[in-house]
């Protein structure tokens, strides 16, 4: 692999420090991407190669293994853009390894709305293209125009938002990993000022403040079942402060699992178990996990129907 990638590749990469909850394990190899035209040579590459990879954005929503990952890990940092005033209404074109919160800053410095929810949101452009990233009643979904998408089976494409089929934090991508790689996206936004998106934003980290722990997690640990929402059935289950280790469901808002510092990868999967576990006894509600197990996950073992 070496000789197909040369610099860019890496064997043995712990990934903790590239993912938001700190924790996991080592890639046994890694790319690392610095533009879209890369990460397109590199899925082909690895796909003519009939190797198993995934890419990597922004780390968030996404819990590594401690026995760490066997696929090639494709680290996105391809992170171009440009803010385009012409046309109809003002909009972003940016590659998707760019952070999705420091473009949402970004547009509200120039004065553009529309992606004011989008400012505390951690993770890449691609991450919430493919996960239909929300908050505060805003989603990608509501302000993406299209995606360049490179297909395994069909080259390159501009889908438009129409073709993504978006829903709940899922898509048409989502639904088929391995398929699709999402290359850039244009977000379109609308003229406002800069006060106005600034006061916005403020508001919403206000918000966030009050209602979420700070601290290394994954985001939201649960989806929100249709008329519920997953903090609300964990907490009146009784799961605020159950610990493993160092890792602990917060005091704060229960959808939240944070790593006081020293937790495992493993911590976190069992707290998961417990808390999906505990939901259903108590409410008769089967949680969807929000985020995504990456690597090699041994089975939980239980002694006494308790997880160990």
């Amino acid at each position: 692999m070496p000789e197909t990638f040369g610099e860019a590749y890496r064997k043995d990469v712990p990934l903790a420090p590239y993912t938001s909850s700190r924790l996991g394990g080592p890639a046994d190899h890694l790319i690392e991407v610095r533009s879209a035209e890369a990460l397109a040579s590199a899925a082909e590459k690895l796909w003519e190669r009939g190797l198993a990879f995934r890419v990597l954005g922004g780390g968030s929503n996404v819990l590594v293994a401690d026995e760490g990952v066997r696929e090639v890990v494709v680290l996105n940092r391809a992170r171009n853009r440009r803010f385009n005033e012409g046309g109809e209404r003002p909009s972003i074109w940016a590659e998707s390894g760019a952070s999705l919160g420091t473009l949402a800053r970004q547009a509200a410095e120039r004065g553009w709305a529309g992606l004011e929810w989008a400012a505390g949101v951690p993770g890449s452009l691609g991450g919430a293209v493919v996960g239909n990233a929300g908050a505060h009643g805003g989603d990608t979904a509501g302000s993406l125009i299209l995606a360049e998408i490179l297909q395994h089976d069909g080259g390159q494409e501009s889908w438009p938002v129409e073709r993504f089929e978006y829903g709940y934090r899922r898509s048409r991508v989502k639904r088929n990993p391995g398929a699709f790689i999402v290359l850039t996206a244009t977000l379109g936004l609308s003229a406002s000022t800069p006060d106005a998106c600034k006061r916005t934003m403020r508001e919403y980290a206000e918000r966030r403040e009050h209602s979420q722990p700070a601290g290394a997690s994954m985001g939201s640990m649960f989806k929100n079942p249709v008329g519920d929402y997953a903090g609300r059935l964990l907490d009146t289950a009784g799961l605020k402060g159950l610990r493993e280790g160092e890792a602990v469901i917060s005091e704060k808002h229960a959808n939240f699992f944070i790593n006081e510092g020293g937790a495992k990868a493993g911590d976190v999967r069992r707290l998961i178990q417990q808390a999906e576990d505990k939901v259903r006894k108590v409410h008769g509600v089967d949680l969807e996990l929000e985020i995504e197990l990456i690597g090699d996950w041994p089975e939980l073992q239980l002694v006494n129907g308790e997880n160990v």
